[in-house]
């Protein structure tokens, strides 16, 4: 399976793909520039700026939109109107970098080193309540973080160990527990990034130098690839009014000039297995 370049090249490190279930819009961000992307149905989009990094972001069921910025969380009203909360360190070489929601409305987002150096990285966790607390420490790039359908464990990614885990997590602390491996990547496939999971419980992994998104079924069987056009594929979220399509982001960061010329376009594919909608900030 293949996917479609939907957009041109409109990131420069392209990540956060997600339906926004407020306005039935795709939206993404460019996350060293520190802009959130909005699209319409054709592709065209609108920038907004979170500040000097945007990380991740999801839906609130009171409208508008939560979001991670460089060292703390943002709140984003239905108007645009941008609340930003305290910066939850000082040290300037640590980012957010990727997260999620859970079935409870708490809004997760785990944070790296600029220079991924090991252990420097903790997942923070953000209660609807405005509560912050400490969820997981000693990772080096937090990335993707996507939980079960029956809501009973997630899947989550700390990319350098070539590997998607999974975690129970404690509902009244939010802390997880050790990250048990789950499906191995090899390094010549790339390294996982990104992930979502569908309806049916499989897990769709992006493959951060590898070109491609897998499919694993709930077993751990790759039962899918979708090849992409970029090698440095980032993030994949289900979307469109019937969660019927895959949208992918990718990225250039680091890439030379004139090299991997599709790097940083959105591609979209439908593989015949819907998503779910995602889980929305409660806040």
């Amino acid at each position: 399976m293949r996917a479609e370049q939907w957009t041109g090249v409109v990131t420069y490190h392209g990540e956060g793909p997600n339906w926004d279930t407020n306005t039935g819009q795709l939206r993404i961000v460019d996350m060293l520039a520190g802009d959130i992307l909005t699209f319409d149905a054709d592709g065209a989009y609108e920038r907004q700026r979170v500040g000097d990094v945007a990380a991740a972001w999801r839906s609130r069921r009171s409208g508008g939109i939560v979001a991670a910025a460089e060292r703390g969380f943002v709140l984003i009203a239905a108007d645009g109107t941008v609340t930003r909360g305290d910066e939850l360190w000082s040290d300037t070489r640590v980012r957010m970098n990727e997260g999620g929601c859970d079935p409870a409305g708490n809004f997760y987002c785990g944070s790296m080193a600029y220079d991924a150096r090991p252990g420097a990285g903790s997942v923070y966790r953000l209660t609807p309540g405005g509560d912050i607390s400490v969820a997981h420490t000693g990772v080096t790039i937090s990335n993707g973080l996507a939980w079960a359908p029956d809501g009973s464990f997630a899947y989550y990614v700390d990319t350098p160990t070539q590997s998607v885990a999974r975690v129970t997590v404690d509902p009244s602390t939010g802390r997880f527990s050790t990250p048990e491996p789950w499906v191995a990547i090899d390094r010549r496939d790339g390294s996982p990034d990104g992930i979502t999971v569908d309806a049916e419980g499989g897990v769709w992994v992006a493959l951060w130098g590898g070109s491609a998104v897998r499919r694993y079924t709930a077993d751990g069987t790759l039962d899918e690839v979708v090849e992409v056009n970029a090698r440095q594929v980032s993030a994949c979220s289900f979307g469109d009014d019937d969660y019927g399509r895959l949208f992918i982001t990718t990225s250039r960061q680091d890439v030379a000039d004139g090299d991997d010329p599709a790097a940083g376009a959105v591609f979209t594919v439908r593989p015949g297995i819907a998503g779910r909608a995602p889980l929305p900030y409660a806040g």
